[in-house]
């Protein structure tokens, strides 16, 4: 396990879908992504049932990171908590990406509204240009 590649890696990182995503896309798992939102299903975050948005995938450590799921250290500061992926379900997928698109066989439609509901804007393109006169 510890002497993969990083696609082997990639594949062994795959997480079970909800049962909706499974009867929509006929397919049983799927790699994580960083942007996808998942439902702990073990553990102390668990008992919420709550969904997270993936942070972070450590392919090195096979843990994910997810959002606003931290534990205190013992100077009480906050820091990410790594969970496995074996403790997740897939409920939302990030559909940005052209191969999951076409595994998924995604039409074209489904992906402009999922995005935009998905994405919020930030940055430089966000906010518009101020125009300087001479």
């Amino acid at each position: 396990m510890f002497t993969a590649n990083h696609q082997e890696r990639r594949r062994m990182m795959a997480v079970a879908l909800s049962r909706e995503l499974r009867q929509r896309y006929g397919r049983r798992s799927l790699p994580l992504r960083k942007g996808d939102t998942v439902r702990v299903l073990s553990g102390s975050y668990s008992t919420v049932g709550e969904e997270r948005r993936v942070a972070k995938v450590d392919r090195r450590h096979y843990r994910v990171t997810l959002d606003n799921v931290t534990t205190k250290t013992a100077d009480a500061k906050l820091k990410p908590l790594p969970i496995r992926t074996s403790h997740l379900v897939l409920t939302k997928l990030n559909l940005s990406d052209p191969w999951r698109r076409r595994v998924l066989r995604v039409p074209e439609s489904e992906v402009e509204t999922t995005e935009s509901t998905n994405e919020t804007p930030s940055g430089p393109s966000a906010t518009p240009a101020k125009e300087v006169g001479p």
